[in-house]
């Protein structure tokens, strides 16, 4: 791991997005909680909180962080259909968080995908990114068109 002792503690933030595409009568099973294994969003927004928590023992080389807020967001996207997520996690700390909120991401979406995948198992996941992160030496980042 990089040594990180020396670095100021700084209030992070970082962004992270994707989606998983899907038919629309699997996101018509999502939308209304009817899917057989109950409610898609509601557990896959725990999964990806859980996994923000846990970045650290997924990602070889990333340090445990102590996260002071983690926010799930979903969006529906009628064409082509697909569930958009948007992951925001904070700390005060040494060194930037978008691992988690990258990890939480992907994590979130492939709940979605082993929640549904009995009715759609061509869903495909695609576009996670880092969408914008701030704090720390590097400062600001902001990906483009975002």
């Amino acid at each position: 791991m990089v040594d990180v002792g020396e670095k100021p503690e700084t209030h992070r933030i970082a962004r992270a997005s994707g989606a998983i595409r899907m038919t629309s009568k699997t996101l018509d099973l999502v939308l209304s909680g009817s899917a057989k294994k109950g409610d898609v969003l509601g557990v896959a927004r725990i999964a990806a909180i859980q996994a923000a928590k846990r970045t650290s023992e997924l990602i070889p080389l990333c340090h445990p962080l102590a996260l002071t807020r983690i926010a799930v967001q979903f969006t529906a996207e009628a064409r082509p259909s697909a569930v958009r997520i948007d992951v925001t996690v904070e700390t005060l700390g040494r060194t930037g968080v978008e691992m988690e909120a990258l990890t939480a991401v992907t994590v979130g979406l492939l709940t979605i995908y082993d929640m549904c995948k009995a009715v759609d198992r061509a869903m495909t996941i695609e576009d996670i990114k880092l969408v914008e992160k701030s704090g720390g030496r590097s400062g600001t980042f902001r990906r483009p068109g975002d």
